[in-house]
């Protein structure tokens, strides 16, 4: 049963961060303002001081990912929706022009929060050490 109790708070712990990331918050303490503007995050969280990128170069190649999918997740749904929805006579011209406009756009609106659902993820399976922690926090 101990195993159990470990393992929940785990998933809750994860929930709660990711319910963070979502709401563009810092995932490890819940602090606001880590954006400086929507396609950029500032280099560490203002409150606990933890370093968005985790001190890594190539670290937000798994934020790209989630990106990707999530821009590629919507697509589809929109896709598959636009398809049920006017069958037998699908706007042809309009679902090709309406595709390209969404996978420029989807993409931007979504970087924050693939960023910081990536830092989530991360937190979970490789959780904070001094060094990711800016000097002086």
């Amino acid at each position: 049963m101990a195993g159990m109790s470990g393992s929940s708070s785990r998933i809750r712990a994860a929930l709660i961060s990711a319910g963070r990331a979502l709401l563009l918050r810092c995932p490890r303490c819940g602090a606001d303002k880590v954006t400086r503007r929507w396609l950029f995050l500032r280099p560490a969280c203002p409150n606990c001081g933890l370093r968005l990128d985790r001190g890594e170069p190539d670290y937000w190649l798994g934020a790209m990912l989630f990106n990707l999918i999530a821009a590629e997740t919507l697509f589809a749904a929109g896709l598959v929706t636009v398809l049920v929805l006017t069958w037998p006579d699908p706007p042809w011209a309009t679902l090709q022009w309406g595709s390209i406009i969404a996978m420029i756009v989807a993409p931007l609106i979504l970087f924050p929060f693939s960023k910081l659902l990536w830092l989530a993820f991360d937190l979970v399976f490789r959780p904070s050490t001094p060094e990711d922690f800016i000097s002086g926090s």
